[in-house]
C-alpha cells in the first residue's frame, strides 16, 4: 500500500504544503508563486550566484530557473547589473518592488509554517530535521 511508504508520505505532505501555501499567498493577494519567492528569498540572501547554484539551492532545473528569473526580471522584481569585470555577466539583486514583495509574503509564510508544524514540539522538529538530513545524505552518497 502506498501509504506505508515514506516517500509517498513525505512527497504528500510536501504538496499539501506547498498548495495550502500557495492558496495562501493568492488570498493575500500577492503576485508571486512559490518558486518565485525562492528565487527572490535565495538572490536576495546571496546576490553573488550564477544561475546553476539558484538552481541548485531551489532544488529546480537550470531552465526553470532561467524562465522565472527571466519573469522576475520583467516584472521589476530584480535588476540584473553588469559586472564590471567582466561585462558577460550580471549580478542580481532584488529591487524595491521585490523587496517589497517579499515584505508583503513573509507574515503569510510564517503563518504557513506555523499550521503545517502545529503540535510539534522543538524536539520533534529537530528530530525531523535530522532524519531528513539522514536520508538526504544516504541518497548523496556514492553507491557501492
Amino acid at each position: 500500500m502506498l501509504s506505508s511508504i515514506i516517500f509517498y508520505s513525505l512527497d504528500k505532505a510536501i504538496r499539501q504544503y506547498r498548495r495550502m501555501a500557495q492558496a495562501n499567498i493568492d488570498r493575500a493577494g500577492v503576485a508571486i508563486t512559490i518558486d518565485q519567492w525562492l528565487v527572490l528569498r535565495v538572490i536576495e540572501e546571496n546576490d553573488d550566484l550564477t544561475q546553476t547554484d539558484i538552481a541548485d539551492r531551489v532544488f529546480k532545473d537550470q531552465a526553470s530557473v532561467a524562465r522565472i528569473i527571466r519573469l522576475l526580471l520583467e516584472r521589476g522584481l530584480l535588476l540584473a547589473e553588469p559586472l564590471p569585470q567582466d561585462g558577460r555577466r550580471t549580478q542580481l539583486r532584488v529591487s524595491a518592488a521585490g523587496q517589497h514583495t517579499l515584505d508583503a509574503v513573509q507574515p503569510v509564510v510564517l503563518s504557513n509554517r506555523a499550521v503545517a508544524l502545529r503540535g510539534l514540539s522543538e524536539n520533534d522538529l529537530n528530530t525531523l530535521r535530522f532524519l531528513l538530513e539522514q536520508i538526504s545524505a544516504n541518497c548523496g552518497a556514492p553507491q557501492r
